[in-house]
């Protein structure tokens, strides 16, 4: 099974991203899940969203996993979060900063023994200059995309555009747009 958690602020997309991975991995015929948990609910408030894939049936409801990705979306929870909570050796972050690689890890002790898991992108200005709006959901499916080798890049697009199909030409387009350059960016 693998277990991603999402840490973001209410507001950012990550429940909208979880479930949007969720809609693409279920095209796959692998059985997922996508959920949240947060307290008030109030835009800006710290937040987390889920997902576990699986190719049987997922029984396991709890909100307590082992992450195989932690993706943080919002730059401060990198810093204000417990981001490495319950990891595994194993465990890759993919964190949204415009710091370096090795600015971040510097700044956040915990993260110092998994510098070669830690990949870096900047989701923000990534959505700032695409989409126009600070919400960086989409770029992080891209950098997911290309750090767990799950889906191939092509493929993963044209998924997304189905998720999106509901949203105007231009949503769908800057959105498509945001996926590739983080994909193309993380590092």
């Amino acid at each position: 099974m693998v277990e991603i958690r999402w840490h973001s602020r209410a507001g950012q997309g990550a429940v909208t991203g979880a479930k949007g991975l969720g809609d693409v991995v279920s095209t796959t015929g692998k059985q997922v899940q996508a959920f949240a948990l947060y307290g008030s609910a109030k835009r800006g408030a710290a937040m987390r969203a889920y997902n576990r894939i699986d190719d049987t049936q997922i029984i396991n409801h709890e909100k307590f996993m082992l992450p195989d990705y932690v993706l943080v979306i919002d730059p401060a929870l990198a810093f204000t979060d417990n981001i490495t909570d319950n990891d595994k050796p194993s465990t890759k972050y993919i964190i949204t900063t415009h710091l370096s690689k090795e600015e971040l890890i510097a700044q956040i002790p915990t993260l110092q023994d998994k510098k070669d898991r830690v990949f870096v992108v900047d989701c923000m200005e990534i959505s700032l200059s695409t989409i126009g709006r600070a919400i960086p959901n989409t770029p992080m499916l891209g950098a997911f995309v290309k750090i767990s080798k799950m889906f191939e890049l092509d493929y993963f697009l044209e998924r997304m555009k189905k998720v999106l199909s509901k949203f105007p030409q231009k949503i769908i387009d800057s959105n498509m747009e945001a996926i590739t350059r983080a994909y193309n960016e993380v590092n």
